[in-house]
């Protein structure tokens, strides 16, 4: 690298790269879903959460194995660019930007949700011009600043889920809700069908977004080839524990959903009910740090893969290619973020969820794709059993895994996503149009 181009700050370790992960899921994002699961399932919420973390798993494993290959802050993007070419790197790359772009609005509009219901004299912009400046200044500031912020804020949802979970327990051996401590009621019961249970799982796979966004903070861990596929299968497995635990306590303190006003909203009831006016206030403003937390970690993730898209030329690279020679860090792509949160003032949580979604199911996809066809068809590692395991079967799993997501993914989220990709091929054939030319008027 120049000296104009320093390259980012490598300095990150394994468990700073699994907060930002557990960040950027939200452990307390649990409570969200918990209402409409509930229903769907019958009362099996968390049966649905444990086939929702097997499926994750297998993405999972795939982000691992080429995270050692190719150890670079693009994610998806390089992966697909490396193994297909680099037109389909640039589709793939230009797709996941909707997950990635879009998470830290969608966390903006979350929080003037919160804040607007504790404060509703205050101006939502007010919430969304204070909370992204902060999210910004962090980011560029340094990527160490934001892990180690997003560490104190994890641990706190950490502390809070805990309270929660022991306020419930005592509640239950009060005779609360189904009356006992240990049950497989949550798990099992006669009423169970397996459909519901699917549905259930398609939608809290949601929840796990954000551990295939460890990848693109490769090139600021230490010892990245080692630590990122760790941090990536931690990330998930301790989220995949933190969900299944509280949703097996929520279900027997909550057996059906009749106590429940709002099922889509849910989680100011449930602090009503299990702790009183006190500890709902107190879990409301934890909420709201929380969703901030995870906005930071997306706007992290995402100006890491611009500034690897700008570094290939694939976007501008005067721009998008640069990195800020005191603090190391794509300056240029975490302002531009930045302004694009400030849009949750006016912009609409639906349509917003709906390009996240779109953009989440394409990275997945190419990911365990990219898998079988780097290593089981290029490299040709598929003469033992242990190869075919690792590089066929659990990646086909993967895939298998995401196009029940696809089947079950709302129309809305495709149309948009569809209208997406159409831009990204437009400006591939214009990019490609341009440098004919510029071929032509050298010769």
């Amino acid at each position: 690298m120049s000296q104009q181009n320093p390259g980012l700050k490598q300095s990150l370790s394994l468990w700073q790269v699994v907060v930002m992960g557990l960040a950027y899921l939200t452990p307390m994002a649990v409570f969200d879903t918990f209402g409409i699961v509930s229903e769907i399932t019958s009362g099996h919420v968390a049966t649905s959460y444990l086939l929702a973390l097997a499926g994750i798993l297998f993405t999972a494993f795939s982000y691992g194995h080429l995270v050692r290959k190719y150890p670079y802050a693009g994610s998806a993007y390089t992966y697909a660019q490396k193994t297909f070419s680099p037109n389909v790197g640039f589709m793939v790359g230009w797709s996941s930007l909707l997950d990635y772009m879009f998470m830290p609005m969608i966390n903006m509009l979350l929080a003037k949700i919160y804040l607007t219901a504790m404060f509703p004299n205050v101006e939502p912009w007010i919430f969304i011009f204070g909370l992204v400046a902060v999210m910004t200044v962090l980011n560029l500031r340094g990527i160490d600043l934001v892990a180690n912020f997003n560490g104190v804020i994890v641990f706190a949802q950490i502390a809070i889920i805990l309270v929660f979970i022991g306020l419930m327990a005592h509640s239950l051996s009060l005779g609360e809700g189904e009356g006992v401590i240990a049950s497989v009621r949550p798990f099992y019961s006669e009423e169970i069908t397996l459909a519901p249970l699917f549905t259930g799982a398609t939608i809290l796979c949601f929840s796990f977004l954000g551990f295939d966004g460890l990848s693109s903070l490769s090139e600021e861990t230490k010892d990245a080839k080692r630590v990122i596929p760790r941090a990536i299968v931690l990330t998930a497995l301790i989220g995949g524990v933190i969900f299944v635990s509280v949703s097996y306590f929520l279900q027997l303190f909550f057996p059906d959903i009749s106590r429940f006003q709002q099922l889509d909203a849910v989680l100011p009831e449930i602090a009503l009910y299990v702790g009183g006016n006190l500890f709902q206030s107190v879990v409301l403003v934890a909420t709201t740090i929380a969703v901030l937390a995870s906005g930071m970690a997306a706007h992290a993730g995402v100006a890491r893969i611009l500034y690897v898209m700008g570094r290939d030329n694939m976007l501008p690279n005067k721009g998008f290619g640069y990195v800020h020679p005191k603090w190391r860090t794509p300056a240029f792509n975490v302002i531009l973020v930045g302004l694009l949160a400030l849009s949750a003032v006016s912009f609409d949580l639906e349509m917003a969820l709906a390009l996240v979604n779109f953009g989440a199911l394409v990275a997945f996809t190419f990911v365990n794709l990219s898998v079988i066809v780097q290593f089981y068809i290029k490299e040709k590692r598929n003469q033992s059993l242990k190869e075919h395991l690792q590089y066929f079967v659990l990646p086909l799993c993967g895939a298998a895994t995401i196009g029940v997501l696809w089947i079950n993914l709302e129309p809305q989220s495709l149309e948009l996503g569809l209208i997406w990709a159409a831009v990204g091929v437009l400006y591939l054939a214009l990019r490609s149009l341009r440098l004919r030319k510029a071929v032509e008027l050298q010769n």
